[in-house]
């Protein structure tokens, strides 16, 4: 996503969230925990800090064009972008179903799915590995000669479409509903309900999960986050915990070949010689929404730094594309290195929350969820 329009988002962003904030207050639900929002704003942080300094997809992608593109289509035709738009989010689906069904691919894509609230905050909190492991499934458009400055633009444009879908304050939105992904269709995506596990997995369109088997229509209103909850608010965790999860996986199984397998099997596989201890999961009926009561001062320095962070890497992503490598990679450190303690403050040694058996309620309607698999 180019800076250009990540700094022209970033104002809009902002202002829509405090916007559905402020009806979640007029109508009397609590849509916003400050942990978790803070903890998803630190995660798209933090991901526009890595995209800024690991830009390999991209020049693979460049490369594949220059050398072996079939064709060159037109940047100025409109045809152009139209097929375009069609194919990225083509790539897009595919792109996001492996993301839910292969392991290390999980391993980035699920702190997307984390948080266990649901409103426009959590548009924001994307994995710091997910782009790398995207770019592959594009790779293809480049030998059919779509332009890179293209799917980029068109990419980043698809991933913009995909914020206002974060809501629970959107109904249905009748014939709409058949051809885009609406808020309706992205609430079960981030269900972790048996029914809605890896469903409705497109950008724009739902027409890719209608025709190939992976679409649903939201009943039951969805629980949400991953069926493994993190129990942490730390923006480094989240992305980091999962790695290591898989990790302890693959150094249990006795043999080269299970090692190795562990990284691509589905995140719901188990093998007998492991047994992780899982915890209590987000599919158990008594589950209790993840909190923790922190004093108000260390959530005032959490924000106040988190805000610095922001600041700085707003300025840091006007200045990377003229950095040389050691200021570029020293400041991503600094910035992650905020986000992190961001983290810590927000976690701090306390116990769970006297009331966050009751911010469960309301999110607990559906029928009881019995699948096991810990995503």
């Amino acid at each position: 996503m180019s800076p250009s329009l990540i700094l022209f988002a970033v104002p809009a962003f902002f202002a829509l969230i405090g916007v559905e904030l402020w009806l979640c207050r007029r109508r009397g639900r609590r849509g916003y925990r400050f942990s978790d929002a803070l903890a998803n704003l630190a995660c798209g942080v933090g991901e526009q800090v890595i995209v800024s300094v690991v830009s390999g997809g991209v020049l693979v992608y460049l490369f594949l064009f220059e050398r072996a593109a079939l064709a060159r289509l037109p940047e100025g035709a409109l045809w152009s972008w139209a097929a375009c738009f069609v194919a990225v989010d083509f790539c897009y689906y595919w792109a996001h179903r492996a993301s839910h069904r292969v392991n290390f691919m999980w391993a980035a894509h699920a702190v997307h799915h984390q948080s266990e609230d649901y409103n426009l905050s959590v548009a924001l909190r994307q994995s710091w590995l997910q782009r790398a492991l995207s770019w592959p499934f594009f790779w293809p458009l480049a030998v059919l000669g779509f332009p890179t400055g293209m799917v980029v633009t068109t990419y980043t444009l698809n991933i913009l479409y995909q914020f206002w879908i974060h809501t629970q304050l959107v109904g249905r939105m009748g014939p709409l509903e058949w051809a885009l992904n609406t808020p309706s269709h992205h609430r079960v995506h981030h269900g972790v309900d048996s029914a809605y596990l890896d469903r409705n997995h497109g950008g724009v369109l739902i027409v890719w999960d209608r025709l190939f088997g992976t679409f649903c229509a939201e009943g039951a209103p969805p629980r949400y986050g991953v069926v493994q909850p993190l129990a942490s608010f730390s923006a480094l965790r989240a992305n980091v915990d999962p790695w290591r999860r898989l990790a302890r996986m693959a150094a249990a199984e006795p043999r080269l070949s299970g090692k190795l397998l562990v990284w691509f099997r589905p995140p719901e596989w188990r093998s007998t010689a492991t047994s992780p201890d899982e915890g209590p999961l987000r599919t158990d009926p008594d589950y209790v929404l993840h909190d923790v009561a922190r004093p108000r001062r260390a959530r005032a320095l959490a924000a106040a730094l988190f805000l610095a962070a922001l600041l700085g890497a707003i300025a840091y992503l006007h200045a990377s594309p003229g950095m040389a490598a050691g200021p570029l990679w020293a400041g991503a450190v600094v910035l992650l290195a905020a986000l992190a303690a961001v983290g810590a403050l927000l976690d701090g040694p306390s116990l769970p929350a006297p009331g966050a058996a009751a911010l469960d309620a309301s999110s607990s309607r559906g029928a009881p969820l019995v699948d096991p698999r810990a995503r």
